[in-house]
């Protein structure tokens, strides 16, 4: 029977803060769970704004990167704010890791646990 899923795990991201997996492969589609501004040891990295959205786009390329995928095989994006205030900044890394074609997006505020950003993201990879 062939694999019908098959579950993302790396070193080069942070860990999951709990029972779940940092990425799922499913067909031509790699869904990355929500990446937060951790690093790889778990830790939180304090910082600006700007340091915790940088990082957490970096576990969110590290994740893709394990599944075969790239940030440019992005076809849909979350991302969560603790603050709409950093709507701008975002929206400027955001076109900055995503490039000229970038994903469908949903930008929502949240009331996330001691950091200011979580990304998630759905990847196509086709194998044909």
């Amino acid at each position: 029977m062939a694999q019908r899923k098959l579950t993302v795990s790396t070193p080069d991201a942070a860990p999951p803060g709990g029972p779940y997996s940092q990425g799922v492969v499913a067909g031509d589609f790699v869904y990355v769970a929500g990446c937060t501004p951790h690093l790889t040891d778990g830790s939180l990295l304090e910082g600006t704004f700007e340091e915790q959205t940088r990082a957490t786009f970096a576990n969110l390329a590290a994740i893709a990167h394990a599944a075969g995928a790239t940030l440019a095989d992005a076809v849909q994006a979350r991302v969560y704010l603790r603050d709409l205030d950093d709507f701008q900044e975002m929206n400027g890394l955001f076109a900055e890791f995503f490039g000229d074609e970038p994903p469908v997006r949903t930008t929502i505020q949240a009331d996330l646990p001691g950091f200011a950003v979580e990304i998630d993201a759905v990847l196509y990879t086709p194998k044909g």
